[in-house]
């Protein structure tokens, strides 16, 4: 199966209306990144063992480890979680920035160092997610 097919077994997966906000999420990510690089993360580790969410990406930056490896991974994610839906805005230093500049103006979710998490699209404030998107775009690697 190739990127664009998981992609859409992914979304399919999902009970409604978790399918259709991810789906929704999922035609604004590209809207916003039309060229961007896209991937499709199973969640699984080098041994095979789960340790994430299947998880949609968005474009590229390369991670930098503390031994000084370094990978290439996606900028954006998308994933359904027990609980709903969340978009991962990765390579962001500043591990407050998301809650300190979003927190209190996207609506009813959680903010944290790297994600905003979200029962639901009608919750938040799609403007302001779009905004935190955006800014992580226009950062350079």
């Amino acid at each position: 199966m190739n990127i664009q097919e998981q992609i859409k077994e992914l979304i399919k997966s999902q009970a409604e209306p978790k399918q259709s906000e991810m789906q929704e999420l999922h035609n604004l990510i590209l809207e916003l990144m039309p060229k961007s690089k896209q991937w499709y993360f199973d969640g699984k580790n080098e041994e095979g063992k789960q340790v994430a969410h299947p998880t949609i990406g968005y474009g590229n930056y390369n991670i930098t480890y503390k031994d000084g490896s370094t990978r290439e991974f996606f900028r954006i994610g998308l994933l359904a979680n027990p609980t709903g839906l969340a978009v991962h805005i990765m390579g962001i230093d500043d591990k407050k920035f998301l809650i300190d500049r979003y927190g209190k103006t996207i609506g009813k979710a959680k903010v944290g160092s790297y994600g905003i998490a979200f029962k639901s699209i009608k919750d938040i404030n799609l403007e302001i997610l779009k905004e935190a998107i955006r800014y992580r775009t226009e950062l350079e690697n």
